[in-house]
């Protein structure tokens, strides 16, 4: 188990990863120097600034010439007083500012990327890698967007990573973004580009916005096919130095910027942030009359879920600690995730808190270390809620599944649930491991480009999204009996996966819910009046405190077709018309 560094030896720091200097060709104050850049920053609040010029790292090579050159005459003593104002000055603000050089790559297809590196790179190692990355030597200080064919967005991130750097989406989910909104084509390619294991953050322009909607609860990990979750920040991609008066969309320095929780303010400390699971550790920034960003209280709004889950007590008594060791085994083996001890996931209940957070502390960890199988290596920390002490623990995605309790129970989380796996999903569980211990034999350079509609539509076992059924829930097949007992394969929605010889006594909560419900609809369709819209049915809508679930219907060729347990976002096409969802 890993302590998390306590908050005494961590702080906030404001940032802004990506501004345009006068080197963008696209930059809209030409008359503007680069001291006035830093002191907008400075003006902003800003520490940590990245200089992100198109295809070029020229601006931050001119800034620092500036320096240096000063510096030069300086010691030669033959300084104007005006420029040692203007050195002075700089030395100031490059004390309060943490400087790095970056550029934003254009990748094939016109996807951008932005590439960080600490400030003692180089910057002829930096040009260099955009040689590499096919910038044509003859515009490489032009500071254009538009520099024709370049590297494609795998090799780009495989690039940028070896040489050193920290890799980021720029406004992923906006135009030239790899999230690919707008686009009549993605499925595999976009998992591809938002997945890899090179990209580090997606920079997004809805970091403020909450629900099904926002980028960042789209890649929160809950998706079957999207199931890392990404760090999320927000940047300015500011190409003036103060937001036009005239135009909102031309933001300024600082205008929109992310808030790192660091134990120090330097490179690596902003790699490490980016690396790890905890995803309280950024924020949006606020200026100071508006209320502080409270990630347990956003926690809490999201409810449990496939990546997180509440416990009031971990006493002992009641199988309470018990629970709370099989969710950890579950996350492991799923897709990693977060516990909160000492308050509910009833946001109208106030949280109870945790009496003695080190003596928890340490007798979770014991239970952890004595109870899950293999050694599973756990974060935790202790964090306020209201006045309250409460217990967090942060699970990463196992590398060495299936995670085990007590040597044989194997546990994984489906939803908002965890429940005991079946064989299929144990077998699931070993080859998952088995491919990530494999060496990687695929050629360095290949990555998936984009296909045309056309082209995906012909492959739709490729294609996540390709399919009619709901993206939630589960579906049930035909059952089969063997020796009179009913064994049935379960379909889970959510990836496609099908699980069989699904009994009585194996099924889960919803599996059992779902054997249920199609039996009697199947051999009673009477006893239910579906709501019919086209070929496309509402069976039944319950309403809980966490949101609605539906249990559908469509009729195809080959018979009706079941889906049970599906919530709102498994929810898609023709099915926003049967359940009332519609955009």
């Amino acid at each position: 188990m890993r302590k998390q560094p306590t908050k005494t030896t961590m702080r906030w720091y404001n940032a802004d990863l990506h501004i345009h200097s006068q080197a963008s060709m696209d930059f809209q104050q030409s008359d503007a120097t680069y001291l006035e850049i830093l002191q907008r920053a400075e003006t902003r609040d800003i520490q940590v600034l990245a200089i992100t010029d198109h295809n070029t790292v020229a601006g931050y090579r001119r800034m620092r010439d500036e320096v240096d050159q000063l510096t030069l005459l300086e010691k030669l003593n033959r300084l104007m007083p005006a420029e040692k104002n203007k050195l002075d000055e700089y030395r100031r603000l490059l004390s309060k500012i943490y400087l790095l050089p970056a550029f934003e790559f254009t990748a094939t297809f016109g996807f951008h990327i932005i590439a960080l590196f600490s400030p003692d790179k180089p910057v002829r190692e930096i040009e260099h890698l955009l040689l590499n990355l096919n910038i044509p030597p003859e515009l490489l200080d032009e500071g254009s967007a538009t520099v024709g064919a370049t590297s494609d967005v795998i090799t780009a991130y495989r690039l940028i990573k070896m040489a050193g750097g920290i890799t980021i989406a720029a406004h992923a989910n906006s135009s030239n973004g790899v999230a690919m909104r707008g686009f009549n084509f993605g499925g595999q390619t976009k998992i591809a580009y938002t997945q890899d294991p090179n990209l580090d953050a997606l920079e997004v322009t809805d970091l403020e916005v909450k629900g099904p909607r926002a980028t960042a609860w789209f890649f929160n990990g809950t998706k079957p096919e999207y199931p890392r979750r990404m760090h999320c920040i927000q940047g300015s991609d500011s190409h003036r130095i103060i937001s036009d008066p005239q135009k909102k969309k031309n933001p300024g320095i600082g205008d929109r910027t992310t808030d790192f929780f660091l134990s120090e303010l330097s490179f690596s400390a902003i790699a490490e942030l980016f690396k790890s699971n905890d995803f309280s550790r950024t924020r949006p920034h606020r200026q100071k009359e508006e209320p502080a960003y409270d990630f347990i209280q956003s926690a809490l709004e999201d409810g449990p879920s496939i990546i997180q889950d509440f416990h009031e007590s971990m006493s002992p008594k009641g199988g309470k600690l018990f629970a709370i060791v099989c969710d950890i085994c579950a996350f492991a083996n799923t897709n990693g995730g977060t516990l909160y001890i000492g308050v509910s996931h009833d946001t109208q209940k106030p949280p109870v808190g945790i009496s003695d957070p080190e003596g928890s502390f340490s007798a979770l960890e014991k239970e952890i270390n004595y109870k899950i199988s293999p050694p599973l290596h756990c974060s935790m920390d202790i964090s306020e809620y209201k006045g309250k002490k409460l217990l967090r623990v942060l699970i990463p995605r196992g590398a060495d599944s299936p995670y085990a309790v007590d040597d044989n129970k194997i546990y994984i989380r489906d939803e908002a649930e965890t429940g005991l796996a079946v064989r299929d999903e144990i077998v699931s569980l070993v080859l998952r491991r088995n491919a990530q211990t494999q060496p990687d034999t695929a050629p360095v350079h290949s990555s998936p480009e984009p296909k045309t509609a056309r082209e995906e539509s012909t492959h739709p076992e490729k294609e996540p999204e390709g399919d009619i059924a709901p993206r939630t829930g589960v579906e049930v097949l035909p059952l089969d009996i063997r020796n009179g007992v009913k064994y049935y394969s379960m379909r889970d929605l959510r990836n496609g996966s099908t699980v069989k010889n699904v009994t009585r006594a194996s099924a889960r909560r919803l599996w059992h819910y779902a054997i249920d419900r199609y039996e009697e609809l199947t051999a009673k369709p009477e006893i239910y009046t579906i709501d019919w819209t086209g070929d496309f049915g509402l069976v039944h809508r319950a309403d809980q405190k966490k949101g609605a679930f539906y249990d559908l219907v469509v009729k195809t060729p080959a018979g009706n077709r079941f889906f049970f347990g599906v919530t709102a976002n498994g929810i898609h096409g023709d099915w926003k018309h049967v359940t009332g969802l519609e955009d």
